[in-house]
């Protein structure tokens, strides 16, 4: 799939040509992460938005510099993208914002609700795309109980 400035959602093609390239860089990493199409356009929409708010002239030049190669290659060299957090469960913990949504080993957590079961069903999503496992977590950090999505 991966998107670049040749072939990207319509929803991008009014943006300046920095956001449009951030947007399809954050989606691009969204969707090789397990999330639907749906969900990554908006939320990298809305992220490149921000990131231009507050980027440096550099940073902002860095990203107008990037190819179609470079946004396309994420999914060509998996290295960039982590793709072994593809074949990883997805875990409901306590956080201290409520529920988080976090793939095992991933570095931080990908979501935050102020309900478990909010972060329950965002799990399930993520799961199934991946056709992983949802391991639920209680408020000690004990495991409460797992789901099979593969």
């Amino acid at each position: 799939m991966p998107w670049d400035t040749q072939d990207y959602p319509s929803s991008l093609k009014n943006l300046d040509t920095a956001v449009k390239k951030k947007a399809i860089d954050i989606a691009n990493s969204m969707i090789d992460e397990g999330y639907d199409e749906g969900q990554a356009i908006p939320i990298a929409t809305e992220q490149a938005k921000k990131w231009y708010d507050n980027a440096s002239e550099h940073e902002r030049n860095q990203v107008m510099q990037m190819s179609d190669e470079d946004l396309r290659k994420r999914d060509e060299n998996s290295q960039d993208s982590r793709p072994e957090l593809l074949e990883k469960g997805e875990h409901v913990i306590p956080h201290e914002n409520g529920w988080a949504v976090k793939t095992q080993d991933a570095k931080q957590v990908s979501n935050v609700y102020h309900k478990k079961n909010e972060a329950v069903k965002r799990a399930q999503e993520i799961a199934e795309n991946k056709q992983t496992t949802v391991i639920i977590h209680k408020k000690d950090g004990s495991i409460q109980e797992r789901i099979n999505k593969s």
